[in-house]
């Protein structure tokens, strides 16, 4: 497989993206991968990897390229130090739904671009703040994706009127969520809330908890757990397989 890293020219500006092309001939199926909060690095490249690997076009984007080219953070230092995951949660904090939904429009249409890419065949995932853009790319490009897997997300639910979970009638994707069992973006009452939502929607979706802390699918943290990333990467190859086929 080829991979490397692009520019995309958005609204706001030009994003950086980790972009893998499979190997093989004709159209495959694409994923717009949603990276978590600690930044385009080496471990979510190899999760990018490991999709272009099962035969999967991908595009990450750098969601940060407002304020900087690929900005991250040490994840250890953020898990051991208040001040850096506080630094870390501003910038989250900075992103609003409606523009990263804005530059999802536009990532899409660079998916769809490519000569390899089955335009009617992609689906997104993403990782804590990014698997709460994956379930918000559902419901705002609800023609666009088949699939989208939400892993460790926080978020979905809040008291706002505009809580992700409340668009749940606006999704037409298969959807996939795998929940820590120690995670206080993702609690009992939120996973109920998101539950009910789903299914007054009619929405196709499975939710799992995971015997983990959150940030465990991701193999540079400290509470990664392997065992449990890799009944993520069953499951969200699965669902992939499933709604991403020809």
């Amino acid at each position: 497989m080829k991979t490397g890293t692009i520019e995309i020219q958005t609204a706001d500006g030009i994003a950086t993206a980790y972009e893998v092309t499979p190997e093989g001939a004709g159209k495959h199926a694409a994923v717009l991968f949603f990276m978590d909060g600690l930044g385009i690095r080496d471990a979510l490249r190899r999760m990018a990897d490991r999709l272009g690997a099962a035969g999967y076009h991908v595009l990450m984007p750098d969601l940060y390229y407002r304020v900087g080219r690929e900005l991250h953070w040490d994840p250890r230092e953020v898990f051991g130090n208040p001040d850096k995951l506080a630094e870390m949660r501003k910038q989250i904090g900075g992103m609003t739904p409606e523009s990263v939904m804005r530059d999802a429009g536009t990532f899409l249409d660079t998916l769809a671009s490519r000569p390899d890419v089955d335009a009617k065949r992609i689906g997104s995932v993403g990782y804590c703040m990014g698997g709460r853009f994956a379930f918000l790319s559902a419901s705002h490009h609800a023609d666009r994706l088949r699939a989208a897997a939400a892993i460790h997300p926080g978020g979905l639910v809040t008291p706002e009127p505009t809580s992700p979970h409340l668009a749940a009638d606006r999704v037409k994707a298969r959807l996939y969520f795998g929940r820590a069992s120690e995670d206080a973006g993702f609690s009992d009452d939120h996973a109920r809330a998101l539950e009910e939502a789903l299914t007054s929607a009619g929405v196709r979706y499975r939710l799992e908890l995971y015997a983990a802390k959150h940030g465990w699918a991701v193999d540079d943290t400290p509470v990664y757990d392997a065992a449990e990333a890799e009944r993520h990467w069953k499951a969200i190859l699965a669902l992939f397989a499933a709604e991403l086929s020809a």
